[in-house]
């Protein structure tokens, strides 16, 4: 089941594409294309298209290394989406449950000695988006990052 999209945004949705993509890394490129191309079509400059694709390859490689057993083939599927004045990319599997939203904020005072392993992803996104939303629907994650333009 794919998530909601409020009503508010289905009357103003501009731009609509999906993409799926299995959990291999090697898929990175189709991702950044992809990305670029929601970018290019909600007019985006390549500054910002470049910080974009940042964060949504950071989101998805995450899915792809942890979302599945080791050796387990899964799939991770990116729907993209756009308005008059926002993005969003919505990034599901049907992997083990993980909501990185509920990951605390890193503290990034600390040198990489003293910090923790981990977290900086989400730190990433979390700088370069203006909403981040997960649920666990159907069995599936359901991340969605939007960006308002």
């Amino acid at each position: 089941m794919k998530p909601s999209t409020p009503s508010n945004e289905l009357a103003d949705l501009r731009y609509q594409n999906s993409l799926t993509l299995p959990n291999d890394v090697q898929e990175v490129p189709r991702l950044a294309e992809f990305v670029d191309e929601a970018c290019e079509a909600t007019g985006l400059d390549m500054g910002m298209a470049m910080k974009m694709n940042l964060a949504i390859e950071e989101a998805v490689v995450n899915v792809m290394n942890y979302a599945y057993p080791a050796g387990t083939q899964g799939d991770v599927i990116i729907d993209a989406q756009a308005g008059s004045d926002w993005l969003k990319f919505i990034i599901s599997d049907n992997g083990a449950p993980f909501d990185p939203t509920a990951k605390a904020e890193v503290d990034t005072t600390l040198s990489a000695e003293e910090r923790g392993i981990g977290g900086l992803g989400i730190h990433l996104i979390r700088q370069l988006m203006d909403s981040i939303n997960y649920e666990r629907i159907d069995g599936r994650n359901v991340l969605a990052l939007t960006k308002k333009l």
